[in-house]
C-alpha cells in the first residue's frame, strides 16, 4: 500500500500542480523509484491511494506493467454542489475503505509513503515481523538526540513491543531516539480495528488503540537510507545526495561525457567555452551558451537553456527552464515560474522584488 493522497502543503510551490509523490527527482517521480524497490523486493502487487491531482499518478503509472507490477488505485473524494473534490480519509481509514470494498488485504501488507526514497531490506523486515507473531510492525531507525524534534518517537521495551509514542519531543524529554520512518507492516486483523466510512490515520489514531489494547506490536530498528521529502529544504538536500551518488540504487541518466558529468541526448553544448564541474546531470535538448557555469552537484532538466554568462551553481533546473544571460542562481530549485532557494524561501517569474531573471525555454 503506497500513501499517496495528502495534499503536499508543506512543499509548495513543488505542488502547486502536482501531487508530492510526482515530484521529480533525475526525471523520475519520488515514487517511481518506490515501486522499482517494491519490484526487487517480489512485490507485485500494490494499491495506492489517490486525492489531490490524482489523474497525474493515474495516468503515469497506469497498470504498472512497465515496471513489472500490477497497481490499483482508490480514490477518496466527495460530490458536492455537482463537483468531485478531493477528501482524503486519512491513512488508515483509506486502507479501511479498500478493505471494505474488495478486502484486499488478506495477508501481510507493507505500507510506505508515497514521498520518501528507501533502500529498506524489505524481505529481512518481513521476516523479523512474521518471527515475532506481530499484528503490526513499525520500521524506525536511530537519530541523533539532538534531532529526534523533528521526528515522531517510537518508544518500546527491551524486546521492541512498543509502549508509546512521542511526536516531536524535545531531546531533553524523548524517552527514545527511535525515529518512525513511515513504513509499516499490517497482519489483516489490524483494520479490523479502524471503523468503516471515517476519517482515522495510522499514527494517530489506529497506533494507540494497538497499544491500549494490548496488541502484539512492535518496532524494528533498521540500518537503511530513509530520505523523507517533508519540506522544501529536505528536496534540495535529496537532490544534492543522489547527485553525489550517495544512495544505493538510484543512478545518473545520460552518458559520462567527462568525469562525472552526464548529459543526455541532443545537448548543445560548447565544451571548450563553458565551465561545468561536477558532478552534473544535464538533460535531452538542453542548450548551454558560451561563456555559461555550471557548478555541482547541479541538476539541468531536458529541454532548459542557460544563457551566455549565467551560473547556475548547486542548484536544479526543472524541465524547460531558461536562465537569463549574467544571471546567478545558487542553490535553488528553478521552474518556469518560481524558484525557490534551499531553505523554502519562494519567488515567481517577473516578481519586481528580485533582480534574477528566468522563464520558459520554449518561449
Amino acid at each position: 500500500m503506497i500513501l499517496a493522497a495528502g495534499q503536499g502543503t508543506r512543499v509548495r510551490p513543488l505542488t502547486k500542480d502536482l501531487p508530492k509523490p510526482m515530484v521529480p527527482i533525475l526525471g523520475k517521480p519520488v515514487m517511481e523509484y518506490l515501486i522499482e524497490h517494491l519490484a526487487r523486493h517480489g512485490i507485485k502487487e500494490i494499491m495506492i491511494n489517490v486525492a489531490y491531482y490524482h489523474q497525474r499518478i493515474e495516468e503515469y503509472f497506469g497498470d504498472g506493467s512497465r515496471w513489472g507490477v500490477e497497481i490499483g488505485y482508490s480514490y477518496e473524494g466527495v460530490k458536492e454542489h455537482g463537483d468531485i473534490l478531493p477528501k482524503p480519509m486519512g491513512s488508515a481509514g483509506g486502507m479501511r475503505k479498500i478493505q471494505d470494498f474488495s478486502g484486499f488485504f488478506d495477508e501481510t501488507t507493507l505500507v510506505l509513503c508515497g514521498d520518501a526514497l528507501i533502500d529498506l531490506d524489505i524481505t529481512a523486515a518481513l521476516e523479523e515481523h512474521r518471527a515475532k507473531g506481530a499484528i503490526a510492525s513499525v520500521v524506525a531507525m536511530d537519530v541523533p538526540r539532538e534531532e529526534v524534534s523533528s521526528y515522531g518517537i517510537v518508544v518500546s521495551d527491551a524486546d521492541g513491543r512498543i509502549q508509546s509514542f512521542q511526536e516531536k519531543p524535545q531531546p531533553r524529554d524523548a524517552k527514545s531516539t527511535l525515529a518512525s520512518t513511515g513504513i509499516y507492516l499490517f497482519e489483516p486483523e489490524a483494520l479490523n480495528l479502524v471503523p468503516s466510512g471515517k476519517v482515522y490515520d495510522i499514527g494517530a489514531d489506529l497506533f494507540p488503540q494497538l497499544v491500549a489494547t494490548g496488541q502484539p506490536f512492535y518496532v524494528q530498528n533498521r540500518p537503511f537510507h530513509w530520505i523523507d521529502i517533508g519540506k522544501v529544504s529536505d528536496y534540495w538536500s535529496v537532490l544534492q545526495r543522489v547527485l553525489k551518488g550517495e544512495i544505493a540504487d538510484m543512478h545518473m541518466p545520460g552518458k559520462e561525457v567527462r568525469p562525472n558529468v552526464w548529459v543526455g541526448l541532443n545537448a548543445s553544448i560548447p565544451w571548450d567555452q563553458v565551465k561545468i564541474e561536477g558532478p552534473v546531470y544535464i538533460g535531452s535538448s538542453v542548450k548551454i551558451e558560451p561563456g555559461a557555469s555550471i557548478i555541482g552537484p547541479a541538476w539541468i532538466g531536458h529541454g532548459s537553456i542557460i544563457r551566455s554568462g549565467a551560473r547556475v551553481t548547486r542548484s536544479v533546473l526543472f524541465d524547460y527552464t531558461r536562465i537569463a544571460a549574467d544571471m546567478h542562481f545558487n542553490e535553488m530549485i528553478v521552474s518556469r515560474h518560481y524558484c525557490v532557494d534551499r531553505h523554502g524561501d519562494t519567488l515567481y517569474r517577473g516578481d519586481d522584488s528580485t533582480h534574477l531573471r528566468w522563464g520558459d525555454a520554449r518561449g
